[in-house]
């Protein structure tokens, strides 16, 4: 796979390393995309705030949203889209839900990778084919299930 992440961060120093990022978003693209280019931007809980009341209409801030390229008819090119996400959050939600960093950083990752891919969980049947996705893609970097509760399954919705 060939796979360009630009990353671009408000220079908190909470968030993981470079080569973990792309180790995660290459994951999730494995076998889905030959040829991709994702940009990441790590962002404040202000600026995240502003985007999710924005984009969907949500108040407060939240862990990840995915922007998919929308790009014109007929032009071939390997823009994926923007992932953001608020270093704050995602460290909050670790701790809160009692996993490591490391787990909740790769889930963000995945998950948001995979709403560039065009999956959802919008309805259902969705949610349970997006979260079995994301639980193999996570077992095969050595994390547990995401999903573990109920409590855990409203991550990211």
């Amino acid at each position: 796979m060939n796979l360009v992440v630009d990353i671009q961060s408000s220079g908190d120093d909470s968030s993981p390393d470079e080569d973990d990022i792309r180790r995660w978003v290459a994951a999730a693209l494995e076998g889905r995309r030959d040829d991709a280019e994702v940009s990441i931007c790590l962002v404040d809980e202000g600026t995240m705030t502003g985007l999710n009341s924005r984009y969907r209409g949500k108040d407060g801030s939240t862990n990840v949203l995915s922007f998919p390229a929308e790009l014109p008819p007929g032009i071939e090119h390997p823009l994926l889209g923007d992932i953001v996400l608020c270093p704050a959050v995602i460290n909050r939600e670790a701790r809160e839900q009692h996993k490591s960093p490391e787990q909740h950083w790769s889930h963000m990752l995945v998950h948001g990778s995979l709403h560039l891919l065009g999956y959802n969980h919008i309805d259902a049947a969705e949610a349970e084919e997006m979260e079995a996705l994301e639980t193999d893609i996570l077992a095969g970097l050595g994390h547990p299930c995401p999903y573990a509760t109920e409590e855990l399954a409203e991550v990211g919705r």
